[in-house]
Protein backbone atom coordinates (compact mmCIF):
# COMPACT_ATOMS: atom_id res chain seq x y z
CA UNK A 1 0.00 0.00 0.00
CA UNK A 2 1.45 3.35 -1.00
CA UNK A 3 1.96 6.33 1.62
CA UNK A 4 -0.04 9.62 0.72
CA UNK A 5 2.02 12.83 -0.01
CA UNK A 6 0.36 14.85 1.90
CA UNK A 7 1.46 17.88 -0.74
CA UNK A 8 0.69 16.04 -3.68
CA UNK A 9 -2.69 15.10 -1.77
CA UNK A 10 -3.81 18.33 -1.32
CA UNK A 11 -2.65 20.05 -4.35
CA UNK A 12 -5.26 17.11 -6.23
CA UNK A 13 -7.93 18.46 -3.56
CA UNK A 14 -7.08 21.68 -4.01
CA UNK A 15 -7.85 21.72 -8.05
CA UNK A 16 -11.53 19.86 -8.04
CA UNK A 17 -14.02 22.83 -7.68
CA UNK A 18 -17.25 22.45 -5.30
CA UNK A 19 -19.24 24.97 -4.40
CA UNK A 20 -22.04 24.25 -2.03
CA UNK A 21 -24.75 22.84 -3.41
CA UNK A 22 -22.30 21.87 -6.52
CA UNK A 23 -19.56 19.50 -4.91
CA UNK A 24 -19.61 17.37 -7.92
CA UNK A 25 -16.10 17.31 -8.99
CA UNK A 26 -14.40 17.04 -5.43
CA UNK A 27 -17.26 14.80 -4.78
CA UNK A 28 -15.35 12.28 -7.32
CA UNK A 29 -12.52 13.22 -6.00
CA UNK A 30 -13.26 12.24 -3.08
CA UNK A 31 -14.90 8.50 -3.78
CA UNK A 32 -12.04 7.79 -6.16
CA UNK A 33 -9.65 8.15 -3.00
CA UNK A 34 -12.03 6.57 -0.40
CA UNK A 35 -12.34 3.17 -2.60
CA UNK A 36 -8.95 1.74 -1.58
CA UNK A 37 -9.03 3.28 1.95
CA UNK A 38 -12.56 1.83 2.95
CA UNK A 39 -14.50 -1.06 2.88
CA UNK A 40 -17.25 -0.05 1.83
CA UNK A 41 -18.26 3.64 -0.10
CA UNK A 42 -21.26 5.18 -1.42
CA UNK A 43 -22.86 8.75 -1.51
CA UNK A 44 -26.06 8.94 0.75
CA UNK A 45 -28.97 10.79 0.54
CA UNK A 46 -27.45 14.07 1.06
CA UNK A 47 -24.81 13.72 -1.59
CA UNK A 48 -22.23 13.54 1.04
CA UNK A 49 -19.88 10.64 0.05
CA UNK A 50 -19.33 7.73 3.18
CA UNK A 51 -16.90 5.35 3.87
CA UNK A 52 -16.75 2.32 6.13
CA UNK A 53 -13.25 1.30 8.05
CA UNK A 54 -13.73 -1.92 9.93
CA UNK A 55 -13.11 -2.04 13.44
CA UNK A 56 -11.40 -4.13 16.42
CA UNK A 57 -14.25 -4.29 17.97
CA UNK A 58 -17.99 -3.94 15.87
CA UNK A 59 -19.60 -4.03 19.97
CA UNK A 60 -18.17 -0.22 20.55
CA UNK A 61 -19.93 2.55 19.01
CA UNK A 62 -18.94 3.53 15.99
CA UNK A 63 -17.14 7.20 15.60
CA UNK A 64 -18.47 9.71 12.59
CA UNK A 65 -15.19 11.52 11.30
CA UNK A 66 -16.58 14.56 8.71
CA UNK A 67 -14.63 16.59 6.89
CA UNK A 68 -16.52 18.98 4.39
CA UNK A 69 -16.08 19.24 0.41
CA UNK A 70 -17.86 22.65 -0.39
CA UNK A 71 -15.25 25.37 -0.85
CA UNK A 72 -16.69 29.04 -0.34
CA UNK A 73 -17.83 30.45 -3.25
CA UNK A 74 -20.08 33.00 -5.29
CA UNK A 75 -24.21 32.92 -6.65
CA UNK A 76 -25.32 35.08 -9.72
CA UNK A 77 -27.56 37.48 -8.28
CA UNK A 78 -28.85 38.71 -11.75
CA UNK A 79 -26.90 39.15 -15.19
CA UNK A 80 -26.70 43.06 -16.03
CA UNK A 81 -27.33 44.77 -19.28
CA UNK A 82 -23.76 45.20 -19.90
CA UNK A 83 -23.57 41.09 -19.45
CA UNK A 84 -21.77 41.14 -16.30
CA UNK A 85 -22.90 39.16 -13.08
CA UNK A 86 -24.43 40.78 -10.22
CA UNK A 87 -22.80 38.32 -7.40
CA UNK A 88 -23.77 37.68 -3.67
CA UNK A 89 -21.81 35.37 -1.17
CA UNK A 90 -22.83 31.70 -0.95
CA UNK A 91 -21.22 30.63 1.99
CA UNK A 92 -21.26 32.30 5.64
CA UNK A 93 -18.62 34.48 6.39
CA UNK A 94 -17.26 35.56 2.85
CA UNK A 95 -16.31 39.15 2.34
CA UNK A 96 -15.04 40.35 -1.27
CA UNK A 97 -11.55 41.31 -0.26
CA UNK A 98 -11.06 37.60 0.96
CA UNK A 99 -10.40 36.84 -2.65
CA UNK A 100 -9.74 40.00 -4.37
CA UNK A 101 -9.95 40.83 -7.99
CA UNK A 102 -9.08 38.30 -10.31
CA UNK A 103 -10.41 35.30 -12.68
CA UNK A 104 -13.49 33.14 -11.66
CA UNK A 105 -15.16 30.85 -13.44
CA UNK A 106 -18.66 31.11 -14.04
CA UNK A 107 -20.36 27.36 -13.53
CA UNK A 108 -23.46 27.48 -16.01
CA UNK A 109 -25.56 24.36 -16.94
CA UNK A 110 -24.28 24.00 -19.91
CA UNK A 111 -20.74 25.40 -20.19
CA UNK A 112 -17.96 26.89 -17.47
CA UNK A 113 -16.88 30.36 -18.94
CA UNK A 114 -14.18 32.45 -17.35
CA UNK A 115 -14.93 36.12 -16.36
CA UNK A 116 -13.03 38.89 -13.79
CA UNK A 117 -13.90 39.50 -10.76
CA UNK A 118 -13.93 43.36 -10.55
CA UNK A 119 -14.43 46.20 -8.52
CA UNK A 120 -14.26 49.01 -10.65
CA UNK A 121 -11.91 51.43 -11.48
CA UNK A 122 -9.77 53.54 -8.32
CA UNK A 123 -9.23 56.81 -10.49
CA UNK A 124 -12.80 58.02 -10.43
CA UNK A 125 -14.70 60.09 -7.89
CA UNK A 126 -18.10 60.14 -5.99
CA UNK A 127 -19.81 60.86 -9.44
CA UNK A 128 -18.99 57.32 -10.32
CA UNK A 129 -21.54 54.82 -8.20
CA UNK A 130 -20.89 51.80 -6.52
CA UNK A 131 -17.27 51.74 -7.31
CA UNK A 132 -15.11 50.74 -5.08
CA UNK A 133 -12.85 53.90 -3.67
CA UNK A 134 -10.10 52.90 -1.25
CA UNK A 135 -12.19 51.26 1.19
CA UNK A 136 -9.34 49.32 3.12
CA UNK A 137 -10.92 48.05 6.13
CA UNK A 138 -12.37 44.58 5.55
CA UNK A 139 -14.73 44.35 9.29
CA UNK A 140 -16.36 47.07 9.38
CA UNK A 141 -13.99 49.90 11.23
CA UNK A 142 -14.89 52.26 8.93
CA UNK A 143 -16.07 51.37 5.01
CA UNK A 144 -14.94 48.37 3.17
CA UNK A 145 -15.83 47.09 -0.32
CA UNK A 146 -19.43 45.02 -0.32
CA UNK A 147 -20.92 42.62 -2.38
CA UNK A 148 -23.63 45.29 -4.00
CA UNK A 149 -19.98 46.81 -5.26
CA UNK A 150 -18.55 44.26 -7.39
CA UNK A 151 -19.38 42.57 -10.17
CA UNK A 152 -17.97 39.37 -12.63
CA UNK A 153 -17.42 41.05 -16.27
CA UNK A 154 -17.79 38.54 -18.87
CA UNK A 155 -17.73 40.04 -22.23
CA UNK A 156 -20.64 38.39 -23.41
CA UNK A 157 -24.51 39.60 -23.99
CA UNK A 158 -27.20 38.80 -21.44
CA UNK A 159 -28.18 36.37 -24.25
CA UNK A 160 -25.19 34.74 -24.78
CA UNK A 161 -25.01 34.03 -20.83
CA UNK A 162 -28.80 32.67 -21.12
CA UNK A 163 -28.16 30.21 -23.64
CA UNK A 164 -25.13 28.36 -21.56
CA UNK A 165 -27.16 28.15 -19.04
CA UNK A 166 -25.92 31.33 -16.44
CA UNK A 167 -28.84 32.61 -14.28
CA UNK A 168 -29.32 33.75 -10.78
CA UNK A 169 -28.72 30.78 -8.86
CA UNK A 170 -25.63 29.83 -11.19
CA UNK A 171 -22.37 29.31 -8.94
CA UNK A 172 -19.10 31.38 -8.96
CA UNK A 173 -15.75 29.88 -7.80
CA UNK A 174 -12.27 31.04 -7.93
CA UNK A 175 -10.77 30.27 -11.36
CA UNK A 176 -8.58 26.81 -11.52
CA UNK A 177 -5.71 29.74 -12.63
CA UNK A 178 -5.53 30.38 -9.15
CA UNK A 179 -5.60 27.17 -7.01
CA UNK A 180 -1.91 26.25 -6.93
CA UNK A 181 -0.11 25.74 -3.80
CA UNK A 182 2.51 28.29 -3.18
CA UNK A 183 5.41 27.60 -0.57
CA UNK A 184 6.69 30.39 1.73
CA UNK A 185 9.73 29.35 3.94
CA UNK A 186 7.72 26.43 5.99
CA UNK A 187 4.74 26.89 4.58
CA UNK A 188 2.04 26.14 2.42
CA UNK A 189 -0.60 29.03 0.89
CA UNK A 190 -3.53 28.89 -1.22
CA UNK A 191 -7.31 28.94 -1.50
CA UNK A 192 -9.23 26.15 0.08
CA UNK A 193 -7.21 24.72 2.57
CA UNK A 194 -11.04 24.85 4.36
CA UNK A 195 -11.74 22.22 4.18
CA UNK A 196 -9.25 20.16 1.12
CA UNK A 197 -6.19 20.51 4.06
CA UNK A 198 -8.96 18.54 6.47
CA UNK A 199 -9.90 16.17 3.36
CA UNK A 200 -6.21 15.20 3.33
CA UNK A 201 -5.80 15.36 7.23
CA UNK A 202 -8.66 12.04 6.83
CA UNK A 203 -7.47 10.26 4.15
CA UNK A 204 -3.42 9.83 5.28
CA UNK A 205 -4.62 9.24 9.16
CA UNK A 206 -7.22 6.34 7.49
CA UNK A 207 -4.34 5.50 4.76
CA UNK A 208 -1.81 4.51 7.98
CA UNK A 209 -4.19 1.68 8.81
CA UNK A 210 -3.78 -0.24 5.88
CA UNK A 211 0.04 0.67 5.74
CA UNK A 212 0.82 -0.63 8.90
CA UNK A 213 -1.59 -3.61 8.88
CA UNK A 214 -3.69 -2.10 11.67
CA UNK A 215 -7.24 -1.68 12.51
CA UNK A 216 -9.18 1.44 14.19
CA UNK A 217 -10.56 0.25 17.81
CA UNK A 218 -13.99 0.89 16.64
CA UNK A 219 -16.02 0.98 13.18
CA UNK A 220 -15.29 4.34 11.69
CA UNK A 221 -17.70 6.30 9.22
CA UNK A 222 -15.23 8.74 6.82
CA UNK A 223 -17.98 10.91 5.63
CA UNK A 224 -16.81 13.94 2.77
CA UNK A 225 -20.10 16.32 3.32
CA UNK A 226 -21.13 18.66 1.71
CA UNK A 227 -23.06 22.53 2.61
CA UNK A 228 -20.98 22.95 5.35
CA UNK A 229 -20.34 26.23 4.42
CA UNK A 230 -24.00 26.74 5.01
CA UNK A 231 -24.67 25.42 7.63
CA UNK A 232 -23.36 22.05 8.33
CA UNK A 233 -26.67 20.59 6.31
CA UNK A 234 -24.79 17.46 4.81
CA UNK A 235 -23.04 16.72 8.19
CA UNK A 236 -26.54 17.35 9.97
CA UNK A 237 -28.04 14.75 7.93
CA UNK A 238 -25.02 11.86 8.27
CA UNK A 239 -24.98 12.43 12.09
CA UNK A 240 -29.08 11.46 12.14
CA UNK A 241 -28.98 8.41 9.38
CA UNK A 242 -25.19 6.96 9.79
CA UNK A 243 -24.81 5.03 13.31
CA UNK A 244 -22.99 6.30 16.62
CA UNK A 245 -23.39 9.06 18.95
CA UNK A 246 -19.92 10.63 18.27
CA UNK A 247 -18.59 13.32 15.80
CA UNK A 248 -15.31 14.11 15.19
CA UNK A 249 -14.92 17.22 12.86
CA UNK A 250 -11.73 17.90 11.31
CA UNK A 251 -11.55 21.70 9.74
CA UNK A 252 -9.00 24.70 9.97
CA UNK A 253 -8.17 26.60 12.81
CA UNK A 254 -8.19 30.62 13.04
CA UNK A 255 -4.38 31.79 14.20
CA UNK A 256 -5.33 34.59 16.58
CA UNK A 257 -3.68 36.49 19.40
CA UNK A 258 -7.22 36.19 21.05
CA UNK A 259 -7.11 32.08 20.81
CA UNK A 260 -3.35 32.12 21.79
CA UNK A 261 -3.53 29.47 18.38
CA UNK A 262 0.14 30.10 16.12
CA UNK A 263 0.82 29.11 12.76
CA UNK A 264 2.83 25.77 13.45
CA UNK A 265 2.43 22.45 13.19
CA UNK A 266 0.57 21.57 16.01
CA UNK A 267 -2.90 20.37 15.70
CA UNK A 268 -5.67 22.49 17.74
CA UNK A 269 -7.84 20.64 20.06
CA UNK A 270 -11.13 22.83 20.50
CA UNK A 271 -13.25 22.65 23.76
CA UNK A 272 -15.92 24.80 22.45
CA UNK A 273 -17.35 27.09 19.76
CA UNK A 274 -20.28 29.21 19.10
CA UNK A 275 -22.81 26.35 18.52
CA UNK A 276 -21.95 23.94 20.93
CA UNK A 277 -19.25 22.85 23.63
CA UNK A 278 -17.03 19.85 22.77
CA UNK A 279 -17.14 16.66 24.50
CA UNK A 280 -14.74 17.32 27.86
CA UNK A 281 -13.60 13.53 27.80
CA UNK A 282 -13.26 13.34 24.50
CA UNK A 283 -11.05 16.48 24.05
CA UNK A 284 -8.85 15.42 27.13
CA UNK A 285 -8.05 12.15 25.46
CA UNK A 286 -7.11 13.86 22.18
CA UNK A 287 -4.27 16.41 24.07
CA UNK A 288 -3.12 12.53 26.09
CA UNK A 289 -2.46 11.14 22.83
CA UNK A 290 -0.82 14.41 21.58
CA UNK A 291 1.20 14.69 24.16
CA UNK A 292 2.36 11.03 24.25
CA UNK A 293 3.69 11.21 20.59
CA UNK A 294 5.24 14.30 21.11
CA UNK A 295 3.00 16.68 19.05
CA UNK A 296 2.47 18.97 21.89
CA UNK A 297 -0.94 20.08 20.64
CA UNK A 298 -2.77 23.62 20.55
CA UNK A 299 -5.57 24.50 22.90
CA UNK A 300 -8.74 26.64 21.78
CA UNK A 301 -11.98 28.14 22.35
CA UNK A 302 -13.46 29.92 19.48
CA UNK A 303 -16.12 33.07 19.61
CA UNK A 304 -16.72 33.07 16.05
CA UNK A 305 -16.96 29.18 14.51
CA UNK A 306 -19.03 26.15 14.00
CA UNK A 307 -18.16 22.89 12.65
CA UNK A 308 -19.58 19.76 11.40
CA UNK A 309 -19.82 18.38 14.66
CA UNK A 310 -20.92 21.66 16.54
CA UNK A 311 -23.66 22.34 14.83
CA UNK A 312 -25.61 18.57 14.63
CA UNK A 313 -24.89 18.48 18.05
CA UNK A 314 -26.78 22.12 18.91
CA UNK A 315 -29.17 20.37 16.89
CA UNK A 316 -29.54 17.40 18.81
CA UNK A 317 -28.57 15.21 15.44
CA UNK A 318 -25.23 13.95 17.50
CA UNK A 319 -24.65 13.21 21.12
CA UNK A 320 -21.26 14.53 21.25
CA UNK A 321 -18.57 16.10 19.20
CA UNK A 322 -15.39 16.62 18.32
CA UNK A 323 -13.21 18.91 16.75
CA UNK A 324 -9.52 18.70 15.16
CA UNK A 325 -8.00 22.26 13.48
CA UNK A 326 -4.91 23.05 11.60
CA UNK A 327 -3.49 25.85 12.60
CA UNK A 328 -4.38 28.38 9.75
CA UNK A 329 -3.57 31.88 8.63
CA UNK A 330 -6.14 33.96 6.52
CA UNK A 331 -8.74 31.84 7.14
CA UNK A 332 -11.58 32.16 4.20
CA UNK A 333 -9.05 33.85 2.36
CA UNK A 334 -5.79 33.05 0.83
CA UNK A 335 -4.75 31.04 3.48
CA UNK A 336 -1.98 29.63 4.79
CA UNK A 337 -0.68 26.29 6.83
CA UNK A 338 2.66 24.41 8.47
CA UNK A 339 3.91 22.21 5.80
CA UNK A 340 4.03 19.27 8.12
CA UNK A 341 0.43 20.37 10.11
CA UNK A 342 -1.01 17.88 7.42
CA UNK A 343 0.68 14.85 8.61
CA UNK A 344 0.51 16.43 11.89
CA UNK A 345 -3.22 16.11 12.36
CA UNK A 346 -3.49 12.82 10.46
CA UNK A 347 -0.55 11.24 13.36
CA UNK A 348 -2.98 12.55 16.06
CA UNK A 349 -6.51 11.49 14.51
CA UNK A 350 -4.60 7.53 13.29
CA UNK A 351 -3.49 7.32 17.26
CA UNK A 352 -6.68 8.31 18.68
CA UNK A 353 -8.80 5.89 16.53
CA UNK A 354 -6.29 2.98 17.70
CA UNK A 355 -7.56 3.96 21.19
CA UNK A 356 -10.11 6.58 21.84
CA UNK A 357 -10.27 5.48 25.41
Amino acid sequence: MQTYDPIALLQLLLTARGPSGQEDEIRTVCQELMQPLCQDVWEDAAGNVVGKIAGKDSTIPPIRIMVHMDELAMIVKRINDDGSLAIASLSKGMFPSCYGQGMVEVMGDSARILGVLSYGSVHTTKETENVYRMKPKPYGKGETVEWEDVKVVTRKSPEKLKSLGIHPGTRVVIAQSRRHLQKVEDCLAGYFMDNRAAIAVAMVAVNKFLVNQEKPACDVYLVATVCEEIGAEGANYAARSLPGDISIAIDVGPVAKEYQVELSSAPIIVYQDACSTYDKQMCDRFVEIGNEIGLEPQLAVWSNYGSDASIPKHLGQSAKAGLLCLPTENTHGFEIIHEEAISRCAELLHNYLKKPH
